[in-house]
């Protein structure tokens, strides 16, 4: 079975500490099977994820049309000196092709895990594309995230292959609207070409002031 959708709606804030998570097999198959994961923190569910998975065939290829990603940078991580960093964007190295965490607008970043999810275990493919996917509207930030919040709760991807390879990259654009909505959207490549696309909603809203 290969997943071809990943959907995640993120239903609170997760706490950094013990979190336990249990997984299903919603809806067995032969040729589709759906899939859901639920994590919660002291008896309080915090994520929530569904995936389709479909078996595996020997269907004939077809170019995909997605635009092709610019290639990876040479040099070293620059995120640095953009002022983001933290926990998550710390334990990730990126590349920025064009764009970047420090200008707003489009953005062509490519990223690679620097230590696995679980201790001493390889991560999956599905697992170097979902970590880099989750940050999309960060890459391509429309709006000063001193003055405004824009998150997403959910995130969906769809994929037509495997990831091979470290290097994930992540061609994302924001969009947002009077109201209160926004909507980042990425195509998702391998050094290989276009794996999939991403889409996130977003809450669009000002900062509060103290003081």
């Amino acid at each position: 079975m290969i997943v071809a959708r990943f959907t995640c709606e993120i239903l609170g804030p997760i706490p950094v500490g013990e979190i336990s998570v249990s997984a299903r097999l919603a809806r067995p198959g032969r040729s589709v099977e759906w899939l859901e994961a639920i994590a919660s923190s002291d008896g309080r569910e915090v994520a929530r994820a569904t995936a389709w998975r479909v078996r595996r065939t020997e269907g004939a290829p077809a170019i995909s049309h997605l635009p092709a990603p610019e290639g990876l940078p040479a040099g070293s991580d620059s995120m640095a000196r953009s002022g983001w960093v933290g926990g998550y964007l710390s334990a990730v190295e990126w590349r920025p092709a064009r764009g970047g965490f420090d200008v707003p607008g489009p953005a062509t970043v490519w990223a690679r895990m620097r230590y696995p999810l679980v201790p001493d275990e390889e991560p999956s493919p599905l697992e170097r594309v979902l970590t880099i996917a989750d940050s999309g509207n960060g890459a391509s930030w429309e709006l000063d995230i001193k003055r405004w919040q824009f998150i997403n709760p959910e995130l969906t991807v769809h994929l037509h292959r495997e990831a091979v390879g470290e290097w994930v990259c992540l061609d994302a654009q924001t969009s947002v609207s009077v109201g209160g909505a926004g909507l980042a959207t990425s195509v998702l490549s391998d050094l290989d070409g276009p794996v999939g696309v991403g889409a996130q909603s977003l809450l669009i809203a000002p900062r509060r002031t103290v003081g």
